[in-house]
């Protein structure tokens, strides 16, 4: 017997902790200023406008925990986006248009 697929209405739906992860303001920022290729962590600091270092760091964890960001090797490298990060981008991108274009409709 296969397993039930996936129902976001559920209570206990894996789907509702990638959601989670993924629909986060920061993560989404994080995520999309990692579109153009790998950062530092301080331009990723200075181009994420208003985020604290502490956010941005439980951010990353969380992005690199989740297996959508690559840590660097080593101190002061640059994060990068995984595989599985990069197939995040067609929707974050789509999402974070339309949320610009809307943004003064739902002000």
């Amino acid at each position: 017997m296969s397993a039930p697929a996936p129902d976001v209405f559920l209570a206990d739906c894996p789907a509702r902790s990638t959601l989670e992860l993924v629909a986060d303001t920061w993560s989404v920022v994080v995520i999309v200023g990692l579109a153009h290729g790998p950062r530092r962590y301080s331009a990723l600091l200075e181009r994420a406008g208003g985020i604290s270092k502490k956010m941005l760091t439980q951010t990353l964890r969380r992005l690199v925990d989740a297996g959508l960001v690559v840590r660097p090797a080593t101190r002061g490298g640059d994060y990068r986006l995984s595989d599985l990060g990069v197939s995040l981008l067609g929707p974050l991108t789509a999402l974070t248009a339309w949320a610009e274009e809307h943004a003064h409709e739902l002000a």
